[in-house]
């Protein structure tokens, strides 16, 4: 129910919802009957009354306010003396004004059970089981009262404890789920973070290149000037679903599709490029071969946008080690080195990647040139171990 229902542990955030609350709680005052009805018809003196209705006022509200904050964590310490307030209370009223004041102690024991940890309302519900033995024992007429006291006292007072317990996991587990949603939504922001990295990365290099490449031409080349043309046309369309597939989380490349990728961009940039015939990938996980093809796609992007390379070999492996069969994908250039100082973005979300799909990032410079080799898995988790 909008604006009146809440779940169980969840503070009442409207006034619509503390009032609602506020009645649950209080609906169980109706057994102060009996003090109410000594009071009006127990042929107590003005003065009496009045401070007879002060001190119930007085007790039921202390009593409401530890109830109502039931598994907020309030210090033990205060919630230790609030509670002896009530029992003082119970025990005063219950002297002077008599035997039907004893049904306060029945409230001490509840309260004690909602607004303290089992460890400790273990001690304190007996305890006021006890003053209330020794009250009644005291009051005229008391002793009559107390069986049908005793133990509304004691398994109230326990069960109570259930109820607190009950709502501190409730809250703990609302807290949990939405720390897990924080957590996804993290996640995704950073799976579509990486996703745009490389995919605009590369295809922005690649139209720069034959923007450039078209520029060049078109004096005395119109013709090929209009193929660059082309070409930047149709990398651009793919661009588009690329980033609309990376955006609805579909986006999974394959790596024969960026090996035919990577060597149209080292073409473009002028980059004899060494690549490997059509891969063998039988048996390889998709979720390998995904990173593989983003690890391919990040290093030419490097290569073409960094390098200054003459030269790139790019090799694919198939390699037993000690963890099992690997796919391992080296790319290598001759030019002067990776993106800056450092791993930038890419090799970050890269390393991401590769370490999410199991496998593994190795890139540095060399004495002429950088080399980047990932490694991924190669078998899925049923097939590590058996037979080849």
């Amino acid at each position: 129910m909008s604006g009146v229902g809440f779940g169980m542990g969840q503070r009442p955030v409207n006034r619509r919802q503390r009032v609602v609350k506020s009645l649950w709680t209080g609906i169980w005052l109706v057994y102060l009957s009996a003090p109410v009805s000594d009071l009006l018809h127990g042929g107590h003196s003005t003065g009496v009354r009045v401070l007879g209705w002060i001190g119930l006022a007085a007790f039921v509200a202390w009593y409401m306010v530890l109830v109502f904050r039931t598994g907020r964590g309030e210090r033990n310490d205060l919630v230790l003396g609030s509670l002896g307030v009530l029992a003082a209370q119970s025990a005063l009223l219950a002297l002077t004004l008599g035997r039907e004041w004893l049904v306060l102690f029945v409230y001490v024991s509840i309260a004690s059970g909602a607004a303290l940890p089992l460890r400790m309302a273990r001690w304190t519900i007996p305890a006021a089981c006890a003053l209330l033995t020794a009250v009644a024992l005291a009051v005229p007429g008391g002793r009559s009262y107390l069986a049908s006291l005793l133990i509304p006292a004691l398994l109230g007072g326990f069960a109570m404890t259930g109820v607190r317990e009950l709502v501190r996991t409730t809250i703990a587990l609302r807290e949990a789920r939405a720390t897990v949603a924080q957590l996804a939504a993290n996640e995704e922001r950073l799976r579509l973070a990486r996703d745009l990295h490389d995919l605009l990365g590369h295809s922005l290099s690649l139209i720069t290149l034959k923007s450039e490449l078209a520029g060049r031409m078109l004096p005395d080349h119109p013709g090929k000037a209009a193929q660059q043309v082309a070409d930047i046309e149709q990398v651009s369309r793919q661009a588009l679903v690329d980033v609309r597939e990376a955006v609805t989380g579909y986006r999974r490349p394959r790596l024969s599709a960026e090996l035919a990728g990577a060597r149209v961009a080292l073409t473009a940039a002028g980059v004899t490029a060494d690549l490997p015939d059509e891969p063998d990938l039988t048996g390889v996980p998709e979720e390998s071969e995904s990173a593989l093809a983003w690890a391919l796609r990040e290093a030419v992007t490097n290569v073409v946008r960094h390098s200054g390379a003459r030269r790139c070999a790019v090799e694919l492996l198939h390699r037993q080690t000690l963890d099992g069969p690997v796919l391992e994908l080296a790319v290598e250039d001759d030019g002067s080195g990776g993106p800056g100082d450092g791993h930038g973005n890419g090799l970050t979300g890269l390393t991401e990647r590769l370490t999410k799909a199991g496998g593994t990032l190795e890139a540095g410079p060399l004495k002429h040139g950088f080399r980047l080799v990932a490694r991924v898995p190669s078998a899925g988790p049923a097939d590590v171990g058996s037979p080849a």
